[in-house]
């Protein structure tokens, strides 16, 4: 397994062509421009491999290229990346265009791909994107299953507690009470009566208490069935954490799901984070300025990965319920004028960041050089 990182790939050439890529599902715009930020040309190709081997020639055809700005590379750009990569061509992650641009100069695929690779030009976009073919890349797939699982499971609960809102008055009241432990059993072990004898097949049907009781056992039933996939990825989910984050794991209130969520964030190429303030920036965890007058403050930062942001904050959750050192300093910083201790929780996820940073780094750092 190859994996591509910033470093095995050459710098931007000065003078050289860029590109910006618009991509979609079926189809990706390319745009290119020269040193100067004039446009040489648009064009749209195929989302295949023979369609990115075609946009790579055309962009060639143009001199050596500088830097390739692509939107999307974690979603519908994630398999031209991987290609551009692959061929050693400097690829630049570019944000969504400015709305405040689209509504002054309009939308459409070729002039975003314009914006992509000014983009690139101006500076405003130099994020490294997301390598997406390491065990990390495991640890994504599987979480975001999960959470679909998750939240396929919480539907059917849902639906299970509405059926038996309406239920026949001996079930209602047999069930209603019972806690979700021992109302699932307790639904899955529902049988459905058998048909009255000579009576036609399906007759049975009509009789709405049974068909509470067939729907009341599907629903256990189909539960039953999640509550086993998500035991079994849960399993594989802190195997796979341990193997591959194990001095993150070991810090103090992060869990396989935690420290799951922080290597996602960072990806499989430890290059990404250059610093720990771009990690803590990453995260959205460097409070910004807010001050103004005789008051000094900070409020929240709504940059970074929000899921990563949140994880940070299950982390201080812990800590400060189980952590003496946190929790002696929520009561050194927890002063009259500051009585909600929401500043003080937002200071303990830039500390978490920090203390966190050089373990993740190193874990990524031994990854990257055991992986073949």
């Amino acid at each position: 397994m190859a994996n591509h990182t910033p470093e095995s790939h050459p710098a931007p050439e000065p003078g050289g062509v860029v590109a910006g890529v618009d991509t979609h599902r079926d189809f990706h715009w390319a745009a290119a421009r020269d040193a100067l930020g004039r446009v040489l040309g648009t064009r749209r190709f195929p989302a295949t491999r023979a369609g990115y081997q075609a946009l790579l020639a055309w962009l060639t055809g143009f001199g050596p290229i500088a830097a390739a700005g692509v939107e999307g590379t974690g979603s519908y750009g994630a398999g031209l990346t991987r290609y551009l990569l692959a061929e050693n061509v400097h690829v630049v992650e570019v944000a969504r265009p400015n709305r405040q641009k689209r509504r002054l100069k309009g939308k459409t695929d070729p002039l975003d791909a314009l914006n992509a690779a000014a983009a690139v030009q101006s500076g405003d976009a130099t994020a490294a994107p997301k390598v997406r073919t390491g065990p990390i890349e495991s640890v994504r797939v599987l979480r975001n299953t999960r959470d679909a699982l998750v939240k396929a499971r919480t539907a059917l609960w849902n639906t299970l507690r509405a059926t038996l809102v309406t239920a026949p008055d001996d079930l209602r009241e047999r069930l209603h009470n019972l806690a979700p432990a021992a109302l699932l059993p307790a639904c899955q072990a529902l049988a459905a009566a058998p048909a009255a004898t000579g009576a036609a097949p399906g007759r049975a049907l009509l009789d709405s208490a049974l068909g509470t009781r067939i729907a009341l056992h599907e629903l256990a039933a189909a539960i039953h069935r999640h509550n086993q996939a998500l035991a079994a990825l849960d399993t594989q989910l802190a195997a796979l954490t341990a193997l591959i984050a194990p001095r993150t794991l070991a810090r103090h209130g992060l869990g396989p799901d935690t420290t799951g969520q922080l290597l996602v964030t960072a990806g499989d190429n430890p290059d990404r984070l250059r610093s720990e303030p771009a990690f803590a920036m990453l995260t959205g965890a460097a409070p910004q300025q807010a001050s103004s007058g005789l008051t000094d403050r900070h409020r929240l930062n709504r940059g970074g990965d929000r899921h990563a942001n949140a994880a940070l904050y299950r982390v201080v959750l812990t800590r400060m319920a189980t952590h003496q050192p946190t929790r002696d300093y929520v009561t050194a910083h927890r002063t009259p004028n500051r009585s909600n201790g929401k500043h003080v929780i937002r200071m303990l996820k830039r500390y978490v960041a920090r203390e966190i940073y050089p373990h993740l780094t190193a874990d990524l750092a031994a990854l990257h050089h055991l992986t073949p």
